[in-house]
């Protein structure tokens, strides 16, 4: 309801397929509160089920597959971090030419040139030693 109710001030057209173009900003509102709650309803029966069947004594989850999928989620990691490093393999190499030799230099200068980091985020010592050992094949 929050996101629906911020998007409404910048005058973003809706278009809910229900009402057609004839939904006014009191019905969106009115929509958006509906499924809010039926939205908390869903989570608190599905915990509510979860609960139960725990309480029966059912494992829960797969622990079937768990290595396997352990397994491809670690490869496309891995696989991603070598290309994040393969990308930013020249940014390294002028960032050490200009004299960052520290991790936290290198931190601060991949930060102010404005490289994110794998999340998004900003870079810490510890994430450009990650970095560093990941990109040694292309510096």
């Amino acid at each position: 309801m929050a996101f629906v109710a911020g998007l409404m001030p910048q005058r973003v057209p809706f278009i809910v397929t229900e009402l057609d173009r004839d939904a006014d900003p009191f019905m969106l509102h009115l929509y958006a509160a509906l499924a809010e709650k039926e939205r908390r309803l869903i989570a608190e029966r599905t915990k509510a089920a979860l609960a139960a069947k725990k309480a029966m004594g059912v494992t829960l989850g797969n622990p079937h597959n768990l290595a396997e999928t352990g397994s491809l989620g670690r490869a496309v990691l891995i696989e991603r971090s070598t290309a994040l490093a393969e990308e930013i393999a020249p940014v390294l190499r002028s960032v050490r030419i200009e004299g960052a030799t520290t991790l936290r230099s290198i931190a601060h200068a991949l930060n102010r040139r404005g490289i994110k980091s794998p999340r998004g985020g900003t870079w810490h010592p510890s994430s450009v030693a990650n970095l560093l050992s990941r990109s040694e094949p292309f510096l």
